[in-house]
């Protein structure tokens, strides 16, 4: 029951889209825009407006039937990973967090700003009772100088939020569960994707799917695709991906010829990293059914790999021919997409979805 949704940025400017995934056995992806078709490659590039926008949502925190544990923009919504939150530099959200399970549990962020009462740990009293809510609340910032000339870089990047509490003092039950999600911050001028994926290595698996149950994500030749990799758990590991590569920096894209970013297919990664990237899928190497997998061979031979399932236009990958556990999963994977046009995954309008997500009352300023 999993999607892959490519979306339609036009109109960013005006609103944070924010999309993610519902889960089942299988997870899937929610989006708050619509599944379009690419744009070509040649077409220009969209960027990220300013920010300065006053956001609200609502998270629902919820026990899955697996026995893990999600968090989800409407009740019975639950995902893992958890739906991705877009920002851009300037903007504040404030997120109300709904506990409708039986324990304790918390949304902790990295990469932003935050005071200490919207921190989701014990140790600062500011986790979610079962049955309560409490909102926290996050803050961005460009870059800029401070009062004693030093240099403050902004919150732009490829984040992540998690819990803090479940399952023991610092919540290391509830991130093996499930309770975690990507942050995506544009600064003004970033280039915006078609469409977002979020890879998640938690211990032995992805996307919590243990073994030969990994995600596939799709595109088609030609699509700009954003990539969220993050990594939990005990263990690092080594993201690979085949037939594309990227630029070690902020965006994953190179600035110009000159740009000394090294460009890399392969990257090591430890508990709670995170990074992102942008291809163009099937640039330079066409369709097909690209790898995507850890590189500690012993992983990648327990499961930890998947595929980028990248089509013709006419929809045909050359060489693939889904049977077993890759015809249950083609198409399918704990995507997040972002961007496109104003609908949801499920037919809602941007606007809609949002005003569901937030409190009564709330609006944009």
């Amino acid at each position: 029951m999993d999607t892959t949704d490519g979306t339609d940025r036009r109109g960013l400017s005006r609103r944070m889209l924010m999309g993610g995934a519902a889960v089942a056995t299988v997870a899937t992806s929610l989006s708050l825009v619509s599944a379009q078709e690419a744009k070509p490659a040649d077409d220009p590039v969209r960027t990220a407006p300013a920010g300065g926008a006053v956001r609200h949502l609502k998270l629902y925190v919820e026990k899955l039937a697996d026995g893990g544990m999600g968090y989800g923009l409407q009740k019975g919504e639950a995902s893992v990973p958890g739906p991705l939150i877009e920002l851009n530099e300037g903007d504040t959200l404030h997120v109300e967090v709904e506990n409708t399970t039986d324990v304790a549990a918390s949304l902790h962020v990295h990469g932003l700003d935050y005071e200490i009462s919207s921190d989701g740990t014990k140790q600062s009293r500011s986790e979610v009772e079962p049955g309560g809510t409490r909102t926290y609340t996050w803050r961005t910032h460009a870059p800029g100088r401070r009062k004693d000339g030093t240099w403050r870089a902004g919150s732009a990047g490829y984040w992540h939020y998690h819990d803090h509490v479940v399952g023991t003092e610092h919540g290391t039950g509830g991130i093996r569960k499930g309770l975690y999600g990507p942050v995506v911050v544009r600064r003004k001028g970033d280039v915006l994707p078609d469409r977002t994926h979020t890879i998640v290595f938690n211990d032995m698996t992805i996307n919590n799917r243990p073994g030969h149950q990994s995600p596939n994500f799709e595109a088609t030749v030609g699509d700009r695709v954003e990539f969220v990799m993050i990594t939990h758990g005990e263990y690092y590991h080594t993201f690979h991906m085949h037939g594309h590569r990227w630029a070690d920096n902020r965006t994953g894209l190179l600035t110009g010829p000159d740009d000394p970013s090294q460009v890399i297919d392969n990257k090591i990664v430890g508990p709670a990293d995170s990074f992102g990237f942008q291809v163009i899928a099937g640039e330079g190497v066409g369709a097909g059914a690209w790898m995507y997998h850890c590189h500690v061979q012993s992983h990648s031979d327990m499961g930890m790999a998947g595929l980028f399932l990248v089509k013709k236009a006419d929809g045909t990958i050359p060489g693939y021919e889904p049977h077993g556990g890759h015809a249950a999963r083609q198409g399918k994977g704990s995507a997040s997409a972002s961007g496109k046009t104003g609908k949801t995954g499920t037919g809602e309008s941007t606007e809609k979805a949002e005003k569901k997500a937030e409190p009564q009352g709330a609006h944009e300023h």
